[in-house]
């Protein structure tokens, strides 16, 4: 049985019952169910309802776990799509420009177009696999989105997206063989998605947060997001509402946004007191400087990202941390001070050092009752290390 009508049989009235059966089913238990289930069903259908299990456990942690055991999934749906909270947002800012429907073209399993149409938003979601599309489609029934979003499997430079306010572009960013770093790589390439932007009144076009600024088009607007500290994507948008050549970090939860102002890079003085540590999405897009303006501080070092000041500051675009200690990179030294202060729990941090943070940790062998945090890293281009402690 091929894949599209495996997942076909899920969607009969025996399939279902069976994926009722194995919601919960352990791995360690599933040769067990396995074999009981197959004396009343068949082996293929048995194996995709223990299957799809699978999948909606593992995606219970990007779409929460009351949608992801309704919805229906494949291995790379999962791997793929957006994060709930990440689509959330994103289809909130469309609502706020305005939009009332989005061509969303590579839906992939309709994680988006689902948070699309949650937020009132008519929705088009086009892919050209079958199996993907028919999963998209399920997925709208499942959650009683069906007048909302409308499936279609085509090519997506083939659609006409006239009639819709804006279009939504998630290129392929995968192959063969894993990430697919090089822009115009991406299926379909990352300048087609820009002239299906450009074309449209409103757009937004998801890309790899990684993309070099160079290759940003000068009439986008540039957004990195991050959920929980953790950056999740970049997206370029486009047309009426947005600011182009801007430069904008929005860290989730909230959103907290933080847009650039084209600030000079901060200078480089001796480490403070405080430590600031921007988050990852205000790094990606060169936002540095604005938080270092925030906190009233400078960097550590021309090429690391860490901000320094003498005064705590109130900033949510970076994590402040109380530096106690100053010292040249020595594992001896950082031994015997952590056995001195009876650090047990030690938090590793490293930026511009080779070091791997399980390798120190193994090393210097911390013991006690007391917590502390060592960044390794440079200071004025001098190996070093900072020991403190998070503010708060």
């Amino acid at each position: 049985m091929n894949d599209l009508l495996s997942f076909r049989s899920l969607l009969t009235p025996e399939g279902l019952a069976l994926l009722d059966e194995v919601r919960d089913t352990h791995p360690s238990d599933e040769l067990a169910v396995a074999t009981r289930l197959r004396r009343d069903h068949p082996a293929d259908l048995v194996s995709a309802a223990l299957g799809q299990a699978r999948l909606r456990q593992r995606a219970a942690a990007k779409f929460g776990a009351e949608d992801a055991a309704r919805m229906f999934f494949t291995p790379n749906g999962v791997e793929q799509s957006t994060r709930t909270s990440v689509a959330t947002y994103r289809a909130g800012r469309l609502n706020e420009l305005g939009v009332t429907s989005v061509a969303d073209l590579c839906c992939g399993i309709g994680g988006d177009a689902i948070a699309l149409a949650r937020a009132g938003i008519r929705v088009l979601a086009v892919d050209r696999d079958p199996l993907t599309a028919e999963v998209a489609r399920a997925n709208a029934e499942a959650l009683g989105l069906e007048d909302l979003i409308e499936v279609r499997e085509a090519d997506v430079t083939e659609v006409d997206t006239s009639g819709y306010d804006a279009v939504f572009v998630d290129p392929a960013r995968r192959g063969g063989r894993g990430r697919i770093f090089d822009p115009e790589a991406y299926s379909p390439p990352l300048s087609w998605a820009v002239g299906a932007a450009t074309a449209a009144p409103r757009a937004a076009l998801k890309i790899a947060p990684g993309i070099p600024h160079e290759a940003i088009p000068a009439e986008a607007e540039a957004e990195w997001i991050s959920d929980g500290g953790d950056v999740k994507e970049a997206v370029l948008w486009f047309g009426a509402g947005v600011r182009p050549g801007a430069m904008r970090a929005t860290l989730l939860p909230g959103p907290r946004s933080l847009v650039g102002r084209g600030l000079p890079d901060p200078e480089v003085r001796p480490v403070g007191r405080y430590l600031y540590e921007p988050d990852g999405a205000v790094i990606r897009a060169h936002l540095v400087a604005d938080v270092a303006e925030e906190v009233g501080g400078g960097l550590i070092d021309p090429t690391i990202a860490y901000v320094t000041s003498d005064e705590l500051h109130d900033t949510v675009h970076a994590s402040a941390y109380e530096i106690t200690d100053q010292l040249p990179f020595n594992v001896k030294k950082l031994k015997a001070l952590l056995r001195e202060r009876g650090v047990g729990t030690l938090t590793v941090k490293k930026r511009g050092s080779a070091v791997e943070p399980e390798e120190l940790r193994k090393k210097v062998k911390p013991q006690g009752p007391n917590a502390a945090t060592v960044f390794l890293t440079r200071v004025a281009g001098a190996p070093t290390m900072l020991i403190g402690g998070p503010v708060g």
